[in-house]
C-alpha cells in the first residue's frame, strides 16, 4: 500500500484510504424514488396537485413540492438502505436539514429480535430480524469496529452533506463506540464545531456488581454544521418554583409600589457593566437552563405506553427536548436510523416536517402505525427506490457500470445468477421460458417492470406446447390482479387459468436479498410463494359499497415454528394492519380506509366502513394487508357502481 502522508490525529481503519493512498471516496448514488403509498390525503387532493395519468404501479417522486405545509410539502417514510437513500436525497435536500438525530446500532453482538403480538390477545413471538437486517447487521459489526467505524464514517459524510448552514446534528451511543464515533465526528464535522457531550443518565438500574460501576448512562454527541448554529434554550428551560429560585438567587427582594418583587442583577460588573433591576417573576418564567447532563428523563420500561417492543426505543421526552432545542417550528428533522419512529412521531406532534428511513419493513410498519394514532397527523408517503435500485444493482453487478443500457449478455448474466440462486439450470432458445427446476419450468420477471398477466399466459402457451405441467413464475413485483389472489390451492385468477390448461402455477417473489452479497455467500435467500387474500365487495344502496376480509394465507407457513403456529387461532391473527384505496389508478396507492391494532387494543376489524362513490362507473379496489412480520400483500377487485 501507498504511503499516506499524516498531517493531523486521525482515525485510519481498513478500506478508509485507496491502495494509491488517497481517501476512498463515500459513494453518492442518486437514484429515484417511487412513491408506494399516500397516508390521509385523498386521491381528489393529489389528482388537482398533478397533470397527466400515471400508467406505472407507482409514482416516481420528483420533488415538485414547498418547504411548507401550505405549499404542499408532505413528510416521507423511506424503506431501504440509508447509504442509497441519503445520497439519492442530495439532489434536493442538499443543505436543506435543520436537524438530524440518529440513533444507529451500538449494541455490538447483541440480539436484534424483538416481540411481535398475535391476533386479538396479548401473546407474543419472537420477531427475528429478516435477511436484510442480518445483512445490514453483519455489515456494520461483522468486523467488529472496523466495519461499524467505515458504516458510520460514510453515513455521517452524506449528512454532512444534507444538513443546513445553521443546523445541527445529535448523534446518539453509548459506552461500547462514543470513543470512535466522537473521533469520526471530529474529522468530517470540524472540532471547533463540537457543541456538547450530552450526558442522559437515566435513574433505577441498580446492579449491585463486583467487576465494574454501574453503567446508568448514554451519550448524545451534539455538532453543528457551522458558527451559524443555536439552541433555542427558551424551548427547554426547566420551569422554576418561586420559592427554589428565590433561594438560589441569593439576594435581598424588594418589591414596586404595586407589590411587583424584584431583585439587583448583578452579572457583568466585572466588565464595567452597572447592576440593573430584575422582575422575579420574569426570571420565574424564564426557566433553569439546561446543562449537558440529563438526568430528569427515565428511560423507557417494558409497561410504558409508548413501548414499541423495540429494544433500543429511547422515550419521546428526550426527542421532544432535542426538537425543540434545534428545529424550529415547520422546519425539517430527519432521522437515517429511525426504528420504531421515535423521531419521526415526536416531530409530527409538535408541528415539524420529517424525513424518516429504516432497512426494516417491520419498524416502517409500526412507525405508519404509529403516525396514523396521531390526532390530525399531516399527509406523508411511503417510498422506496424500489425498480431503481434493482437497475442499479443489475448494471453494476453484470454490466460493470450503471450508464449503458443493460446488454444481453447482462440480461444472460442476471437470468443464469437467479435461476442459480433458485436451484434451477438454464434453458435456451425458448421465448418466456428460462430455465427448468426438476419438473417445473421456470420464468424469471425484469428487474424493473411488474410480471404481468400476459406475461403469465405467454408462458403458460410456452409450457403447453412443449407438454410441461408445471410453472415457476419468479418476479420482483406484480400487476395488480395477480397478486393476492395466487394460491395453487385456494385459486385465484392465473391458477384458474393454469388449470383450465392442465398446468400447475407457482408465483414467487425473488426477495430483495438477491442484491445482497453477504446473503448470497451464505444461501440466505428463500423465495416465497406470495400471501393468497381474499377480500369481497358488499354493494350497499345509493352507490356505496364496503369490502369485507374472508381470507388471509401467508406464505410457507410450515416455516414459522410450531409453538408460533399453535398460539394462531384464526387466520386474521396474522394480520397487523390493512388498508383499503376506493379508487385505485394503477399508480400509488392511496389509504382511503384503514383499520390496525394498536397495543391497547389488539382487535381489528374484517369489514370495512361503507364509501360512497359521487358518481356511477368502473371502478378499481386495491386492497393492502400487512402481516405481523412486516410483509404486505395487495388484491385489486375491479366493481360497477350503477
Amino acid at each position: 500500500m501507498a504511503k499516506i502522508d499524516v498531517t493531523r490525529t486521525e482515525l485510519v481503519w481498513p478500506g478508509k484510504y485507496n491502495e494509491d493512498g488517497t481517501l476512498r471516496e463515500v459513494p453518492r448514488v442518486n437514484l429515484p424514488f417511487q412513491v408506494i403509498e399516500t397516508v390521509n390525503e385523498s386521491r381528489a387532493t393529489r389528482e388537482a396537485k398533478r397533470e397527466g395519468v400515471q400508467s406505472s404501479l407507482f409514482d416516481i417522486y420528483d420533488g415538485k413540492e414547498g418547504d411548507s405545509f401550505e405549499d404542499g410539502w408532505k413528510n416521507k417514510l423511506i424503506w431501504g438502505d440509508n447509504l442509497l437513500v441519503m445520497g439519492s436525497l442530495l439532489s434536493k435536500f442538499a443543505g436543506k436539514i435543520d436537524l438530524i438525530y440518529i440513533d444507529p446500532p451500538f449494541a455490538t453482538g447483541a440480539d436484534f429480535t424483538f416481540t411481535a403480538q398475535i391476533g386479538d390477545t396479548d401473546e407474543r413471538i419472537p420477531k427475528e430480524q429478516s435477511i436484510i437486517e442480518e445483512k445490514a447487521y453483519r455489515d456494520t459489526w461483522g468486523n467488529g469496529t472496523d466495519s461499524f467505524t467505515s458504516m458510520i464514517y460514510e453515513r455521517l459524510v452524506l449528512m454532512r452533506d444534507l444538513l443546513a448552514e445553521n443546523g445541527s446534528i445529535y448523534v446518539h451511543c453509548d459506552w461500547k463506540i462514543n470513543s470512535y464515533i466522537r473521533i469520526v465526528l471530529d474529522e468530517i464535522f470540524g472540532r471547533d464545531n463540537f457543541r456538547n457531550e450530552l450526558v442522559w443518565h437515566y435513574p433505577g438500574r441498580e446492579m449491585h456488581i463486583t467487576t465494574k460501576f454501574n453503567c446508568k448512562h448514554d451519550t448524545v454527541y451534539f455538532y453543528a454544521k457551522s458558527r451559524q448554529t443555536s439552541v433555542a434554550m427558551h424551548n427547554v428551560t426547566i420551569p422554576y418554583t418561586k420559592s427554589e429560585r428565590l433561594k438560589n438567587l441569593r439576594r435581598k427582594v424588594h418589591q414596586d409600589e404595586d407589590g411587583r418583587e424584584w431583585v439587583w442583577e448583578t452579572r457583568g460588573q466585572a466588565s464595567g457593566q452597572k447592576p440593573y433591576k430584575r422582575y422575579v417573576d420574569e426570571i420565574i418564567r424564564q426557566g433553569k437552563p439546561i446543562s449537558d447532563v440529563w438526568s430528569d428523563l427515565q428511560f423507557l420500561r417494558g409497561n410504558h405506553p409508548e413501548r414499541e417492543n423495540y429494544p433500543t426505543q429511547k422515550p419521546e421526552k428526550l426527542l421532544e427536548r432535542i426538537i425543540k432545542a434545534s428545529a424550529p417550528k415547520g422546519g425539517l428533522v430527519a432521522d437515517f436510523f429511525c426504528g420504531s419512529g421515535t423521531t419521526l412521531a415526536v416531530a409530527e406532534k409538535l408541528g415539524r416536517r420529517w424525513i424518516g428511513c429504516d432497512l426494516g419493513r417491520w419498524g416502517i410498519n409500526v412507525t405508519r402505525r404509529r403516525l396514523l394514532d396521531i390526532d390530525n397527523c399531516k399527509p406523508f408517503e411511503l417510498l422506496n427506490l424500489g425498480k431503481y435500485e434493482r437497475q442499479y444493482w443489475q448494471g453494476m453487478t453484470f454490466g460493470g457500470n450503471t450508464q449503458n443500457p443493460v446488454t444481453e449478455h447482462a440480461l444472460y448474466e442476471y437470468l443464469a445468477f437467479i435461476l442459480k440462486l433458485y436451484g434451477a439450470q438454464p434453458l435456451a432458445g425458448l421465448e418466456y421460458i428460462h430455465g427448468k427446476k426438476g419438473r417445473a419450468m421456470v420464468h424469471i420477471g425484469a428487474v424493473d417492470a411488474p410480471v404481468t398477466i400476459d406475461e403469465i399466459q405467454n408462458g403458460l402457451n410456452e409450457c403447453v406446447r412443449l407438454k410441461q405441467r408445471e410453472l415457476h413464475v419468479l418476479g420482483w413485483e406484480w400487476e395488480m390482479g395477480i397478486a393476492g389472489q395466487n394460491s395453487a390451492s385456494s385459486g385465484g385468477l392465473m391458477h384458474d387459468e393454469a388449470r383450465a390448461r392442465g398446468v400447475k402455477l407457482m408465483l414467487l417473489q425473488i426477495p430483495r436479498e438477491v442484491m445482497e452479497q453477504q446473503a448470497v455467500d451464505k444461501d440466505d435467500v428463500r423465495f416465497f410463494e406470495l400471501a393468497y387474500l381474499k377480500a369481497v365487495v358488499n354493494k350497499l344502496k345509493k352507490q356505496s359499497i364496503q369490502v369485507n376480509l374472508e381470507d388471509f394465507v401467508i406464505p410457507n407457513s410450515e416455516l414459522i415454528p410450531d409453538d408460533v403456529r399453535d398460539k394462531v387461532g384464526k387466520w386474521s391473527d396474522y394480520m397487523d394492519y390493512w388498508a383499503v384505496d376506493w379508487d385505485f389508478r394503477n399508480d400509488t396507492f392511496m389509504q382511503g380506509w384503514v383499520a390496525y391494532r394498536t397495543r391497547k387494543d389488539r382487535t381489528l376489524a374484517l369489514i370495512s366502513d361503507s364509501h360512497k362513490y359521487e358518481s356511477p362507473g368502473r371502478y378499481r379496489i386495491l386492497v393492502k394487508v400487512i402481516d405481523i412480520f412486516g410483509n404486505d400483500t395487495s388484491q385489486a377487485i375491479d366493481i360497477e357502481v350503477e
